[in-house]
């Protein structure tokens, strides 16, 4: 049975757990009956415009986001799930920010709550860049349930790999 690479860092009796949920191979009937289906948000148009709404809905006075994307490259182990990138250049006179948020493409074929998830946790850096307790107050206060997700979003690849799915 392989690691729970996607886990590390939670109580080892949480982990004990959902060891028997894969021994028992009931750990996709666990969450698929939690989480019955997938988005279909499956554009970067699409994506963006589910991106803005959630910011405008939530934050407001952030900096606007300038790009949103499915990005193919991001490799889940090295680059977690999204990314959030301000790009500076030099317009004239002017330094000029650019956001970017881009969310790995194996997300496409997740179910909404673990977008959505994903989504709050790239915003939440337009306002506080480190993950701190300010941070998970933003995360938690745009989706209440954003610990539980993120957890859930772990289990759902960790599903993935005793599949033999990739995570990239």
């Amino acid at each position: 049975m392989s690691s729970l690479i996607y886990l590390q860092g939670y109580p080892e009796t949480l982990l004990q757990q959902v060891r028997d949920l894969i021994a028992q191979q009931k750990l996709a009937e666990v969450l698929s009956r939690r989480y019955p289906e997938q988005h279909s948000i499956t554009s970067d148009s699409a994506l963006y415009d589910y991106v803005s709404e959630m910011k405008n809905r939530w934050l407001r006075n952030a900096p606007q986001i300038n790009k949103v994307a499915y990005d193919s490259k991001i490799k889940v182990m090295k680059h977690a799930l999204g990314l959030h990138t301000a790009i500076s250049r030099v317009q004239g006179g002017k330094l000029k920010a650019k956001a970017e948020i881009r969310v790995a493409t194996l997300f496409k074929q997740a179910p909404e709550a673990f977008l959505r998830m994903i989504v709050v946790h790239e915003l939440a850096h337009l306002k506080e860049k480190d993950h701190n307790k300010a941070f998970y107050q933003l995360c938690c206060h745009m989706e209440p349930q954003y610990h539980q997700l993120e957890f859930d979003t772990r289990l759902w690849l960790t599903q993935r790999a005793q599949e033999g799915k990739s995570a990239e």
